[in-house]
């Protein structure tokens, strides 16, 4: 199963919410291929790799257009969406909240 942090829902919202500003057709497509990528981690829980910065093999990521998608493996499978963010931005402090 896939969840979808408080957090990481915070971030996919203003994501959306930039893109709209120019079009609000293109930024539903964008927040929907997001929700779509995680949706296929149920099936394949470490597609993404590990993240460079935090080194641990559950915590890893998915890229998708100029974002990180970073996500959590929980030890029951559950599949916990942490963090989307802008590649060009390294990971900062804040970022991603409620790793276990």
């Amino acid at each position: 199963m896939v969840k979808w942090t408080d957090h990481a829902l915070v971030q996919l919202r203003q994501i959306h919410s930039h893109i709209a500003q120019d079009s609000p057709l293109y930024a539903t497509r964008v927040a929907e291929a997001f929700v779509s990528k995680t949706i296929a981690l149920d099936e394949l829980p470490r597609l993404g790799r590990k993240v460079p910065e935090l080194n641990d093999d559950a915590l890893r990521e998915v890229p998708l257009y100029s974002y990180r998608i970073l996500y959590q493996i929980k030890p029951d499978q559950l599949i916990e969406v942490l963090a989307v963010i802008h590649k060009r931005r390294g990971l900062q402090p804040g970022d991603i909240q409620g790793i276990e």
